[in-house]
């Protein structure tokens, strides 16, 4: 008798399911290397014509040995489907933190023999899981470098198995036969094999665990076991059977029988195995990790970085960072909420151009820009989304320039460009003017309605108003940044009037007694540009990001209350955010290096956000701007203000002044 000698399984990842375990470290297990549970597909050996082959010296035939296959659907999500006439195989799975742990031969033996412990465990239950497979692997996501390592642990029988004769080719018609009873009864899984008895027309079929019943009153010739063959070689089966025939030997006493290798088409074979007598071991040892291509015991490794998609590769990279700080240190940070906010940044330049990056960085994908101005020759040096070239020719279109550059830095972010003049009151419009600028407010309102959030970065105090009013009107939040020579102010608006719990915070304009005016007309050069120190413009800007996250985080949302700096910055209720104190006010100087938060209630006859206004607009639309914009006293009559600038000229007049300098 000749030994049986059994082929090898080969594993085929596809590049699917490296992407499917990025996703599964980045966003399930980050830090956590416990085991998981993994589903694979075994398929079966088969033969193919060689057309190259010269038939009249060669049959032309090709045996292909079925591999085990790992995909996209591999830890339980949809993804690809097995190819036809493959069987599912369940396995562990466990990827390590480290290269260094990866490579450590004490864990890998470890996990083996906890493999091969888990098959001799199954044996005393009515479902053995025979043939569990073992993938551990390392996920170096930075340069997407993923080095692996299957098992497939076979408990090695002492005696061996040998043949009986030779192998031969199984009748087609017993192989339809046996295949229509294994589909109605629906046998499948782990184990990939089944038991057989009978003859031709009145064969039978039951579960492996089931053999010494089934087998009781059944001449040992009638006997036949068959299985999922991935081997094409005519006379070595697939490494499956080595475990499927230990079990039958150590838990039923089975030394002899006829193995059937189910194969593709005619490449099936048969043959009777044979066990000499001998005991059983009670803890065999067990073999099975797979070789790899230079045929040695070693792991393997694929580098997908220079193959997968760049912009695929952009968009799992970019949020790394952010995926690390909720590992390490944030647990409880909502990142998707932060991905999914819609930014409008009113105004593309110095703050525009700064705000924009940090939203990238935080993962913020939906940025839309609004600004009618070109870029200058000034411009690239302090604005980092504008080069030289954008200067020439009259300039490009800011907005639109900034968007494009944005994709040019991350081609998945969704940058668009508006460019058109906000209306502002102290600006007269003419009658031929008015349908312009009645479309242009009808642009402005729909981007804010369709945004989250609205960036208000614009060089003029009055060009903040209508946004400002828009805004308050539909709830959005508003963040404000405004630049000094070497000061700055990044604060966020309150919510709409009546939301909140009474205690609603002030806009930009409600520390004034004044409606807002012309600002821009009769001004020289240094009054009409943002004079300021280079450094003021990125700080503001990163703040202003980092306060709209903060707010992102917190339960109450646009209706936060304001923290300021007696708060204590440790507090970590359900009421505050993770990242810590969310502020009104920002007030920072650069030549103190100092910041101080501020709160400030909303003001009832402020022009910007009081109820007053608000109301107006809803009820009147266009008809109310209009006014605000050619009427320099409207907004002060219609808040109230011009009462109370009234009320505080009587109140001054009737006070005595005493100018003598006797306390001085």
């Amino acid at each position: 008798m000749a030994p049986l000698q059994f082929q090898p399984i080969s594993s085929q990842p596809t590049a699917a399911f490296w992407s499917a375990l990025t996703a599964l470290k980045l966003d399930k297990l980050k830090l956590d290397d416990s085991q998981v549970d993994i589903t694979a597909w075994l398929e079966q050996g088969r033969e193919i014509r060689d057309k190259e082959a010269k038939v009249e010296d060669e049959t032309g035939l090709v045996g292909v040995d079925g591999v085990l296959g790992v995909g996209s659907a591999a830890f339980g999500e949809e993804g690809e489907r097995p190819p036809p006439g493959s069987i599912p195989i369940k396995g562990i799975f466990k990827n390590f933190n480290t290269i260094e742990e990866f490579k450590s031969t004490e864990h890998k033996k470890a996990l083996f023999d906890s493999v091969a412990d888990k098959i001799l465990a199954s044996f005393d239950t009515d479902a053995p899981d025979l043939n569990p497979f073992l993938l551990v692997t390392f996920a170096d996501l930075k340069k997407y470098v993923y080095h692996y390592w299957f098992a497939f642990p076979a408990l090695v029988a002492k005696p061996g198995w040998e043949v009986e004769g030779e192998w031969v080719e199984t009748n087609e018609e017993a192989m339809g036969e046996i295949y229509n009873l294994q589909d109605t009864l629906l046998i499948a899984g782990s184990s990939n094999g089944f038991l057989v008895r009978g003859v031709a027309g009145q064969r039978q079929v039951a579960p492996i665990s089931e053999a010494s019943s089934f087998f009781a009153s059944v001449p040992k010739e009638e006997r036949c076991i068959a299985f999922h063959d991935p081997s094409s070689l005519p006379s070595n089966p697939g490494w499956p059977l080595r475990n499927i025939l230990y079990y039958l030997s150590a838990q039923h006493g089975i030394r002899r029988i006829k193995v059937i290798c189910l194969r593709s088409g005619s490449a099936s074979r048969q043959a009777v195995v044979y066990q000499q007598e001998g005991e059983t071991e009670a803890k065999p040892q067990a073999v099975g990790w797979e070789r790899n291509k230079a045929g040695k015991l070693g792991s393997r490794m694929v580098d997908l970085g220079s193959v997968l998609d760049p912009a695929r590769l952009a968009d799992q990279a970019v949020d790394l960072n952010l995926k690390l700080m909720r590992w390490r240190i944030m647990p409880s940070l909502e990142l998707e909420k932060v991905a999914a906010t819609k930014c409008l940044l009113l105004g593309a330049g110095t703050l525009g151009c700064y705000v924009a990056r940090c939203l990238m960085g935080w993962g913020i994908r939906d940025i839309t820009f609004v600004d009618s101005a070109k870029v200058s020759f000034s411009n690239p040096v302090r604005q980092p989304l504008f080069e030289f070239e954008d200067c020439l020719n009259g300039g490009k279109p800011k907005a639109q320039c900034a968007a494009d550059s944005l994709k040019r830095i991350f081609p998945g972010v969704n940058a668009q460009a508006h460019s058109f003049m906000i209306p502002m009151p102290g600006h007269p419009v003419s009658s031929s003017a008015e349908k312009q600028v009645a479309e242009d407010v009808q642009h402005l309102e729909d981007l804010i309605r369709s945004h989250d959030v609205v960036f208000l970065l614009m060089d003029s105090r009055e060009s903040r108003w209508l946004p400002s009013v828009i805004a308050a009107s539909k709830g959005k939040i508003v963040i404000n940044a405004a630049l000094g020579f070497d000061t700055y102010l990044v604060m966020r608006h309150g919510g709409a009037p009546g939301s909140g719990d009474g205690k609603r915070l002030g806009c930009y304009y409600c520390n004034d007694v004044v409606a807002p005016m012309d600002s821009l007309t009769d001004r020289t050069l240094d009054q009409m540009c943002t004079v300021t120190r280079p450094g003021i413009a990125p700080i503001a800007a990163a703040s202003a990001v980092e306060l709209l996250v903060s707010l992102a985080q917190h339960p109450a949302g646009v209706d936060a209350p304001a923290d300021t700096s007696t708060t204590a910055p440790s507090a970590t209720s359900s009421s505050t955010s993770p990242l810590g104190l969310v502020p009104h006010q920002i007030r920072g100087q650069l030549a103190s290096w100092k910041n101080v938060l501020v709160e400030a209630p909303a003001f009832d006859r402020c022009t910007g956000c009081s109820q007053a206004v608000v109301d107006e607009y809803r009820a009147k639309g266009f008809e109310m701007m209009l006014k605000a914009f050619n009427e320099g006293e409207y907004l002060e009559k219609l808040t109230g203000l011009d009462r109370l600038q009234k009320e505080s000229e009587e109140m001054m007049a009737g006070e005595e002044w005493d100018d003598s300098d006797e306390d001085f």
